[in-house]
């Protein structure tokens, strides 16, 4: 069942506190969007690069000003400057792997180009950093299909639901025809929610009463999406514990069922994240890729955190791509992710921008 921008919305006795709450939630984002529209020409530092730099603050304080402080303190290149460095790297959530990673890169190329000047050393690390978070991939070109078909995964509260609102209203606002599922069954307040999302941005959505089958909805999905011309399927997914065995096998069946309408379907498979959950991270990345093969990371709440560098280490230990990051509270606070700007951002190197 499709239900479009403007049809009354069924709502569930039992999701009715958390859905009063979604409205509040929402009401706060629709501020803070105004807000940022409003004042984005007179930044000085305009657009999503802007709000990068914002939104890395946290973890701009506690990694890039812990280094700049290192290197000004120092006046050669040596030992102890790299002992000390190691620390701040891999108490900024980067990862051990990482760390040794960059550091003996550093150490290799300090020698190959004969670095003695530590503002070179800064150059270098930025070079590094950007080199380890710029995984090798096809690009996220939704035009290699129509319709592209995309399946959201994750665990619960990791800002999933709300990710799917702000992809979809991204390619809105890129000129394409999205679509939204509610592939949540299994909790009314999620169906709810996605669907009041899809009213917010004027997208359609196609849901069932809670308790159907999910793939039943992704491949009705589909089905509309072949038929009325959808350029991009959005699909979200139950996010109960990622040890649930459960859990994984109904996301396997969701893959297969959708592959029997378009062979090649999905065609991304997106694992939000919640980047304030630093190292707790790396395990969800861990068990979903093992189980239904990830194809790309969504980072959110990089703003609230100071931990943004497990970033650095996600992408070194899996060499999945990260696709798209969110660093605020605002609809269009989420957008692909480039390399180059996050190690600029990350290291407070923006004046160079």
């Amino acid at each position: 069942m499709i239900w479009w921008r403007g049809k009354k919305k069924e709502t569930g006795e039992s999701a009715g506190e958390e859905i009063q709450n979604l409205n509040i939630s929402l009401e706060t984002q629709d501020k803070v969007q105004e807000s940022a529209v409003s004042g984005e020409d007179s930044e000085s530092r305009s657009g999503f690069w802007g709000r990068l730099i914002r939104g890395l603050q946290k973890t701009r304080e506690h990694l890039s000003s812990r280094v700049e402080k290192l290197f000004k303190s120092k006046q050669t290149i040596d030992r102890e400057l790299f002992d000390e460095l190691e620390e701040i790297l891999i108490t900024s959530d980067v990862g051990v792997g990482a760390t040794r990673k960059i550091l003996d890169n550093l150490s290799s190329r300090i020698k190959r180009e004969s670095v003695k000047e530590l503002s070179e050393l800064y150059r270098l690390l930025e070079e590094e950093i950007t080199r380890l978070v710029d995984i090798p991939a096809e690009p996220f070109n939704i035009d290699r299909s129509t319709p592209f078909v995309v399946m959201v995964v994750g665990v619960n509260g990791v800002g999933k639901t709300t990710t799917i609102a702000k992809l979809a209203h991204f390619w809105k606002t890129e000129g394409k025809k999205p679509l939204v599922v509610a592939g949540d069954t299994f909790r009314a307040a999620a169906i709810d929610q996605l669907a009041l999302w899809a009213e917010r941005i004027g997208v359609p959505i196609v849901k069932q009463k809670p308790g159907a089958d999910p793939s039943a909805v992704a491949y009705d999905a589909l089905e509309s999406a072949l038929s009325k011309g959808y350029d991009v399927v959005i699909v979200d997914t139950a996010g109960r514990m990622h040890t649930k065995s459960n859990l994984m096998e109904e996301l396997k069946k969701m893959r297969r069922v959708m592959a029997k309408k378009i062979p090649d379907a999905p065609h991304e498979t997106l694992l939000v994240l919640d980047a304030t959950t630093g190292q707790n991270a790396y395990s969800q990345v861990r068990i979903f890729k093992e189980e239904i093969n990830i194809s790309g990371l969504v980072l959110t709440k990089l703003d609230g955190t100071a931990k943004g560098g497990v970033v650095i280490g996600i992408c070194h230990e899996f060499g999945i791509p990260i696709r798209f990051i969110g660093v605020g509270e605002g609809i269009n606070d989420l957008r692909p992710f480039q390399p180059n700007l996050f190690a600029k951002a990350l290291l407070g190197r923006y004046d160079e921008e």
